[in-house]
């Protein structure tokens, strides 16, 4: 049975960051050492392994990213560490479309009939325009800020400069996705169909 308006909810992240490449190599080498807790808190907070300024910064972006790396098979960890830049970007992407079905749908909508209609560039109103046709399906959407909204839409396109889709987040010119074979591989192999087929949808006519 179909959830209704009411009882759906987007579970999006978006504010907390984009791909985040460096760092989620990071935290996906200690989700495959398989760390307790205590061993996370000295990589991240002792040790500083991701980098940061401020303590509480590097707690909030390793949190961030691990929850979006435990939505993908670990196989996926492990290109991710070991893979080029490229390749880990690609990975970094997947993981943050596991996290985001609200992203998946832009994907899905928005930027793939763009692609097929060889549009020149995407623009800003157009992540509004979704946002305000996805209110139908979640109502808060209806209550966010509108600096949320425009965080989260500047947090998408640079994620999407980050990948490949736009050259940069100025201009915004479109460019379809070319997208890894390992990549494909593993959406296959771990049967994550709607990624893959999201991701598909994207690549060059």
């Amino acid at each position: 049975m179909p959830l209704s308006s009411q009882s759906f909810h987007y579970n999006s992240d978006l504010i907390g960051g984009s791909l985040m490449v460096r760092e989620s190599r990071v935290v996906a080498d200690l989700l495959l050492a398989g760390v307790d807790d205590a061993a996370w808190k000295a990589a991240i907070l002792n040790e500083n392994r991701l980098q940061k300024a401020r303590p509480a910064t590097a707690k909030r972006m390793a949190q961030a990213i691990r929850k979006r790396l435990v939505r993908l098979p670990a196989p996926f960890w492990q290109v991710l560490c070991e893979g080029d830049d490229q390749l880990a970007t690609q990975v970094a992407f997947c993981a943050a479309l596991a996290r985001n079905l609200l992203l998946v749908e832009f994907l899905e909508t928005v930027v793939a009939d763009a692609v097929v209609t060889q549009a020149e560039r995407l623009e800003p109103y157009q992540w509004d325009d979704f946002l305000s046709e996805r209110a139908h399906r979640d109502t808060a959407i209806s209550g966010w800020t509108s600096s949320s909204r425009r965080k989260m839409g500047q947090v998408v396109f640079r994620m999407l400069c980050e990948v490949g889709l736009m050259t940069d987040s100025r201009n915004r010119k479109l460019r379809p996705l070319l997208m890894r074979p390992e990549v494909a591989d593993l959406l296959e192999r771990h049967h994550l169909i709607r990624l893959q087929d999201c991701l598909t949808g994207l690549r060059p006519r």
